[in-house]
C-alpha cells in the first residue's frame, strides 16, 4: 500500500518553503545590503573606521558574547535545579524564567535602571561600595543578561528533562567522583546544548535596543551601543549610513554564528566519542 504524504508533494512544499524563506529573510537582507552600497566599499570602511563606531560595535558584541556567556554557566545551573530538584513554589520560579519573554523592552530597560541607579533599591548599596551600574558598560551588560537569560534555560530544560540517569550511576559505581561525572559524562552530552543556548543568548543580546538604551546612559565611546548609532542615523536621514552600520552587525554576527555551529558539529563529534 502507498503511504499517504502528510503535506503536499515535494515540489510545491520545496517552492513554498523557499519562497516564504526568500520573502521573509532573504530580500529584507538583500534591501540591507543593496541601500548600503551607496557608500561603496570605501565609505563602509571608512565609517568602520570612526572611533565612535568602533566603540559602540565593540561595547555590543564584547558584551552580547560576555553576557551570553553568564548565561550559559547560571542557566546551566538554573535549569539544574529545576529539572533536577522537587521544591515548593518550583512551578512560579518555572514562570518567571519566562518573565523576559514577555515583558516589553523598554519596561524592562526602565525596570533595571530604577533597581540600579545610584539612587536605585540595589544601586545605593553598590555606590556605597564605590560600583556604578547603570549608565555604564556594566548596566548594558546587565541589561544583555537580562534578555538573553531564559534562551539558554529553556534550550537545556528539555535536555535535561530526557537525560538518563543510568549512566551517572554506572560512573559512581565505578568509583567515579561527582565533578568527574560531570565533565566526563554529563558536560559532553550538554555540550552542543549549551552551545545552542549560547548562540541564541548571543545573537538575542547583539541586536537589543530597548532595554539597553535606558540603563546604559548613551554616552560616546563609553555606553553606546551599536543599535542606538542606526537610530540616530535614520534619525538624521543618514540611510544609507544606517544600512551600512545594519550591514557590519549583520557580517559581524554571521560571523559569529558560523563560529559557533562550527563548534557545534566539534562538540556532537566529542559528546559521540566521549566513553
Amino acid at each position: 500500500m502507498r503511504r499517504g504524504r502528510i503535506l503536499p508533494g515535494f515540489n510545491l512544499s520545496l517552492g513554498y518553503s523557499l519562497t516564504y524563506l526568500g520573502l521573509i529573510v532573504l530580500l529584507p537582507l538583500a534591501a540591507l545590503a543593496w541601500k548600503a552600497s551607496g557608500l561603496g566599499l570605501g565609505g563602509l570602511i571608512e565609517l568602520l573606521r570612526v572611533p565612535r563606531t568602533l566603540a559602540a560595535l565593540k561595547l555590543s558584541f564584547g558584551g552580547a558574547t560576555l553576557a551570553a556567556a553568564i548565561n550559559v554557566v547560571v542557566g546551566l545551573l538554573v535549569a539544574w535545579v529545576l529539572v533536577r530538584y522537587r521544591f515548593p513554589g518550583r512551578r512560579l520560579f518555572d514562570a518567571i524564567v519566562d518573565l523576559p519573554f514577555a515583558l516589553p523592552t523598554a519596561v524592562a530597560g526602565i525596570a533595571l535602571t530604577a533597581l540600579y541607579a545610584p539612587n536605585g533599591w540595589i544601586g545605593q548599596w553598590l555606590a556605597a561600595l564605590g560600583i556604578k551600574v547603570a549608565y555604564t558598560p556594566w548596566g548594558v551588560l546587565v541589561a544583555m543578561v537580562f534578555v538573553g537569560f531564559p534562551f539558554v534555560v529553556r534550550t537545556l530544560q528539555p535536555v535535561l528533562e530526557t537525560l538518563e540517569h543510568d549512566v551517572e550511576e554506572a560512573a559512581e559505581t565505578l568509583g567515579a567522583r561527582r565533578w568527574q561525572i560531570f565533565l566526563k559524562v554529563i558536560l559532553p552530552m550538554l555540550m552542543p546544548t549549551l552551545l545552542t543556548g549560547f548562540a541564541l543568548a548571543l545573537a538575542r543580546a547583539v541586536g537589543e535596543y530597548g532595554s539597553v538604551i535606558f540603563i546604559a546612559g548613551n554616552i560616546p565611546m563609553k555606553s553606546e551601543i551599536a543599535p542606538l548609532l542606526i537610530v540616530q542615523s535614520l534619525e538624521q536621514f543618514d540611510y544609507a549610513g544606517a544600512a551600512a552600520l545594519g550591514v557590519a552587525m549583520l557580517a559581524f554576527s554571521f560571523v559569529l554564528l558560523l563560529v559557533i555551529t562550527l563548534l557545534q558539529r566539534w562538540s556532537h563529534r566529542w559528546a559521540e566519542s566521549a566513553p
